[in-house]
């Protein structure tokens, strides 16, 4: 196979996959966010940030965000990198130059799928037609899934484009889970200036009518938040993982898992560590390590190759505890999306180049 198609099989993959993600995150973290349980949560701009922080490109303008144009930015604007339309595109154009090699099935399904999201109408997408969309979009991906699956010979050409799946989707996991946190850091700040705001409030009123108490009297009662807002807190945040764990298809199965609410532990350890969980880290990299073997030929591996960069990332989450991750999650999420990176590159260097 030629170095030129075999790369094309690689990002076809990874286009499909990228899609797939994408297109969930902006469903799920749309539509929950009208059923939050506060205002802060259900704030439109709160919901447009994390999805522009969630494909990439994240807004730190003081102007507000507006909404049809971020949800054409991240659905069909051509001009735009991480739009579902051009990934769908990308896909099909990967697809074409590998038409021989894929199976007459498969190819008809991404010219399906393009068509249907190159002539969707832009309007009708922007003022009513998001969750008819997007959904329409995984179902298209789940269809393609199956398709390479199926009718596919389980030979090199499948083992390169579950390559590309299953790496594409460890970094698309690592982005959700990280655009995710992100929101529950800005839910705790803005908790914590409404707790704060609460306690001066209560200390100014007590100061004024019971005078002959000291300072450190009149403090000490409002120093914890009253229980119904801790209350509320805690369930804005119990929600947030809850959205998380839809966002990667996830929710049902870690709830039959770990038989108990969403937190912050049994979330991310799910998702990230748990072997049992389809779409985790360590199962998406368990994956990309076995169907490498297929195309590798070497006896005595190199320690720079991809191969050898695979099955060490593999053996070291493998044996991780997540308390070991939860202590520093930021350097953990720039760290495996570098290394996630630097091993997507030396298989092109090594497999693909051309």
């Amino acid at each position: 196979m030629l170095a030129r198609v075999a790369n094309n099989l690689f990002w076809m993959g990874r286009y499909i996959e990228r899609s797939e993600h994408v297109a969930r995150y902006l469903c799920v973290n749309y539509f929950s966010s009208l059923d939050a349980p506060n205002d802060f949560s259900q704030s439109r701009q709160f919901v447009l940030q994390s999805l522009r922080f969630m494909v990439g490109d994240p807004y730190s303008g003081s102007e507000p965000l507006h909404e049809p144009e971020v949800l054409f930015d991240i659905g069909l604007n051509t001009d735009k990198e991480y739009s579902i339309i051009n990934c769908v595109k990308l896909a099909r154009e990967n697809a074409n130059s590998a038409r021989d090699l894929i199976s007459t099935e498969l190819y008809e399904a991404i010219n399906k799928f393009y068509h249907f999201v190159l002539n969707y109408s832009v309007e009708d997408y922007k003022k009513r037609m998001l969750y008819d969309f997007t959904t329409n979009v995984m179902e298209f991906t789940a269809i393609l899934k199956a398709k390479i699956r199926t009718t596919l010979l389980q030979d090199e050409v499948y083992s390169i484009i579950k390559l590309g799946v299953n790496l594409e989707r460890a970094m698309q996991v690592i982005r959700i889970i990280n655009a995710k946190y992100n929101d529950i850091l800005v839910i705790k700040m803005q908790q914590q200036e409404q707790v704060q705001r609460i306690i001066a409030s209560q200390s100014q009123m007590q100061s004024s009518t019971l005078q002959s108490q000291s300072q450190s009297q009149s403090q000490s009662p409002a120093s914890d938040p009253p229980s119904p807002l801790r209350q509320e807190h805690q369930s804005e945040v119990t929600l947030e993982w809850s959205t998380l764990l839809k966002c990667i298809e996830s929710y049902d199965m870690m709830r039959r898992y770990h038989k108990k609410a969403p937190d912050n532990m049994n979330t991310l350890d799910f998702l990230i560590l748990n072997t049992n969980c389809p779409r985790s880290v360590v199962n998406s990299l368990a994956e990309v390590a076995n169907h490498i073997q297929v195309l590798s030929n070497e006896k005595n591996i190199s320690k720079n190759s991809s191969i050898f960069l695979v099955n060490k990332i593999y053996s070291e989450y493998k044996y991780k505890y997540i308390e070991e991750i939860e202590v520093d999650f930021r350097t953990f999420i720039e760290d495996i999306l570098e290394k996630l990176v630097a091993i997507s590159k030396k298989m092109e260097e090594e497999y693909f180049a051309y």
